[in-house]
């Protein structure tokens, strides 16, 4: 993804009433989810929406949850049909103070649901990246099915398929003239 994000709902955290819950309720039009199904890689996103709320946790941290539901077009892993699927996914994200943004991209952070917060939390940011983590990895169309030959060839990785340098070396050996 990219380091601007392709949909942006930022809610200033001044602003946010520390004593109720703070509704959120995204439904991007047609260009904005056009936008993110093109970050994505998706073939289309006919729907997409987050009906959240974000409360205040003890004196500093803020929380979102919510559900965010989806349907999105993929292209098939087998034969590049496109595959609709629907996403229905609880959300919950922590936003701390006491948290600091990774300087790295390959750094982990130990807890995926906790955010650095700064002075806006972006919740159209967050529904993007849950939208990301939520897609099927392999989405396969009914009655898609990889071809006999490549179900019959043995794979790499199959350590009782794949052929041992010296298994014959004992055999060349003993038939060697002396």
């Amino acid at each position: 993804m990219t380091a601007t994000p392709v949909y942006a709902h930022r809610l200033r955290v001044a602003h946010l009433n520390p004593r109720a819950p703070n509704p959120v309720l995204l439904e991007p039009d047609a260009d904005a989810r056009a936008a993110i199904a093109a970050e994505l890689d998706l073939l289309d996103l006919p729907a997409l929406r987050l009906q959240a709320q974000i409360t205040a946790q003890g004196s500093d941290a803020w929380v979102l949850t919510g559900r965010l539901t989806a349907r999105v077009v993929q292209p098939c892993v087998v034969t590049l049909a496109p595959v609709e699927s629907p996403i229905d996914e609880d959300l919950r994200r922590v936003f701390s103070p006491h948290v600091t943004a990774p300087l790295d991209e390959e750094i982990e952070m130990p807890d995926d649901e906790i955010e650095p917060l700064g002075q806006f939390i972006d919740a159209g940011a967050v529904m993007v990246e849950a939208l990301a983590l939520a897609l099927p990895l392999y989405p396969r169309a009914e009655g898609a099915e990889l071809p006999e030959e490549a179900e019959d060839q043995p794979s790499a990785d199959d350590e009782g398929d794949r052929q041992k340098p010296f298994a014959n070396l004992g055999a060349l050996l003993s038939k060697r003239p002396q």
